[in-house]
């Protein structure tokens, strides 16, 4: 009896790739992302207040874009939820953009609301 040789092959994308491009397609990077892909982060602790500053940061969007990417993670469904951003989205929004630069990183609920909260100014 023929004894059965189990040995995993690789992927024709690993076949025809460089493990530069490989590394490249997992590394983090900024993104454009829609303004209406972001929802908010649900239950989100802290508000966003239209106040002088967010007026003044909305002025800054509109000359200059967003210097500071975003955080934001995939939903199973679909679109994007706000890890870190909230004021630079609504300035965003403000500044009538239809886009804004984030970083897209996988991430549990947990490292999300620490994240979130230690990225709160004081």
């Amino acid at each position: 009896m023929a004894k059965e040789i189990k040995m995993p092959l690789p992927s024709a994308a690993d076949l025809f790739s460089t493990q530069e491009e490989r590394d490249n397609e997992s590394r983090e990077s900024v993104r454009e992302i829609p303004l209406e892909e972001i929802s908010d982060f649900p239950n989100h602790p802290f508000k966003v207040k239209m106040d002088e500053s967010m007026a003044d940061m909305a002025e800054s969007v509109k000359q200059y874009g967003v210097l500071v990417p975003a955080l934001v993670r995939e939903k199973p469904e679909g679109g994007y939820e706000m890890i870190a951003g909230h004021r630079r989205k609504m300035a965003s929004e403000l500044a009538e953009k239809k886009e804004i630069p984030c970083i897209v990183r996988n991430l549990t609920d947990d490292e999300a609301i620490i994240i979130m909260v230690d990225s709160v100014r004081p």
